[in-house]
């Protein structure tokens, strides 16, 4: 019976991660949307970095169908990325494509190093609030790299792009049976054709690949004046592209409710740009704005991560005159709808904004300022945990409270110490005594409601004793639960009591 059941659980298990034909058919329409979404995407961040279309082109679809297996978050999206493309234009610019290819190689080395070494797991020191302001940052980025497509067009595009909206945000109430963008690319390159709009399309902003991408060897001599060259271009696109990469993963877990396997995917990731630059491709990361598309098409595994880079290079390569008629008022009005459903507007609800402490908000509208201010979302991410560090250990340091009372007696005054006692609470905790109290001959320092956290700490306790013992006061510390008694002993080599 034993045998059967285990037998019964591990069927259920096995057929509990198949996924319906349902999943299956909304996986393979939003890699469909999603691939359609890449292409400009793909060659508007090759010309940021200096370098021909199909190099970013490429990049994505290697990226895309080797994170699909490598990965460790199913249904999000890793391509060629704005912010990978910022980082390496001046070394691409300056040294040509075949370095930023060796520097895309050692990216993913570093980056396999540091997935090793369990750099996923300072995601834990991310707070809920640099988080939100993440996203936020994220959207408003998204919404703003569409305005450069809409500026000096006609009456037309605006129309255009109006009605792609009323498409994306109108048919799920009707049918939910294809995705909504998908539909709105369809009708607007057909109304575009059918009207003769004259209308920017794809195929207006580069050529697209004609033949599938094949192995190659970056052309840089081999010597260390090139290792030192690549380096810092390098590591910084390894840091990039993890941090992008792991917080897009945590937004997708809150999104679908699920988890994911973040050291798989710092692994993965890192070997993903070693094949990118095996072909010749530029170093990529997660995308939030695709990640979206594909989640909000209703995608769930990691069929929809492989097809999206299938089907970018079958678009490419096989139907590229096709793709290249796609107007791209109708991929602004797709990133539009992108843009209004990242953003968290919960986060800027008068009702949340009084309910939350200032802090939250202020840490939230910094990493937002610096992100949409640099278009540098590591750097955003960054300020804003050093801001909520900052103000997390203000508050701790306040918390800190010392009081005292009398012995009946007299003669003996006992100053009982609570809270978090670190370097920023100990400036003003040593001034809360009276070191200089007249009849005392012995001093309790009860630390039973406190916690010593650092050698500030301690250090602070000794020079406690020392100004009580310069005006003839006998000291001894009390209370010290273990941990704290465990540092003082091996900061001072004895144990707290009597000074």
């Amino acid at each position: 019976m034993g045998s059967m059941s285990l037998l019964k659980t591990r069927r259920g298990s096995l057929k509990s991660k198949i996924p319906s034909a349902a999943q299956i058919r909304a996986d393979v329409m939003a890699g469909l949307v999603v691939a359609l979404a890449l292409i400009p995407e793909a060659i508007a961040f090759s010309l940021i970095a200096g370098v021909d279309p199909r190099v970013g082109l490429y990049a994505s679809f290697v990226m895309a169908v080797s994170i699909a297996f490598l990965g460790g978050r199913p249904a999000m999206i890793s391509a060629a990325t704005g912010a990978m493309a910022l980082v390496a234009a001046p070394l691409s610019i300056e040294y040509g494509v075949d370095y930023l290819i060796a520097a895309t190689l050692m990216a993913g080395v570093i980056q396999i190093v540091l997935g090793l070494l369990g750099v996923s797991k300072l995601m834990r020191f991310v707070p809920p609030s640099v988080m939100t302001g993440f996203i936020n940052a994220l959207a408003i980025l998204i919404f703003l790299a569409q305005l450069p497509h809409l500026a000096g067009v006609g009456v037309p595009i605006y129309a255009m792009v109006a009605i792609g909206l009323a498409i994306i945000f109108g048919l799920p109430l009707i049918t939910k049976a294809v995705p909504a963008p998908l539909v709105a690319i369809v009708v607007l390159t057909v109304g575009a054709l059918a009207m003769g709009i004259p209308a920017r399309t794809v195929g207006d902003m580069g050529e697209l690949p004609d033949t599938f991408p094949v192995p190659l060897i970056p052309n840089v001599p081999v010597n260390a004046e090139t290792f030192l060259l690549i380096l810092p271009y390098a590591i910084t696109l390894a840091l990039v592209g993890l941090m992008e990469s792991l917080m897009t993963a945590k937004v997708v877990d809150d999104q679908t409710e699920t988890s994911s396997n973040h050291a798989r995917e710092a692994r993965g990731q890192g070997i993903a740009n070693i094949l990118v630059g095996c072909f010749g491709g530029m170093a990529g990361c997660a995308m939030i704005g695709q990640t979206m598309i594909n989640i909000k098409s209703g995608a769930r595994t990691r069929i929809s991560t492989f097809l999206a880079g299938v089907f970018l290079l079958i678009l490419c390569v096989g139907l590229g005159d096709i793709v290249g008629m796609i107007p791209i008022a109708a991929l602004v009005a797709v990133m539009f709808f992108v843009a209004i459903v990242t953003f968290d507007w919960h986060s800027i609800a008068p009702k949340t904004v009084k309910r939350m402490p200032w802090t939250e908000t202020l840490v939230m509208v910094v990493t937002v300022a610096v992100v949409v201010w640099t278009h540098n979302l590591a750097l955003g991410v960054i300020v804003g945990v050093i801001v909520s560090m900052v103000l997390f250990a203000r508050k701790a340091a306040m918390q800190a409270d010392v009081t005292s009372v009398l012995d009946p007696e007299g003669g003996t005054r006992v100053y009982s110490v609570n809270g978090e006692v670190f370097f920023a609470s100990t400036g003003e905790l040593v001034q809360r005594f009276d070191y200089a109290e007249e009849g005392l001959s012995k001093v309790v320092v009860d630390m039973a409601g406190a916690h010593v956290w650092d050698s500030s700490a301690v250090a602070a306790l000794d020079q406690v004793s020392e100004h009580f013992r310069r005006h003839g006061v006998q000291v001894e510390i009390t209370g010290l639960n273990e941990p704290s008694e465990r540092l003082h002993k091996e900061l001072t080599g004895s144990t707290a009591g009597g000074h």
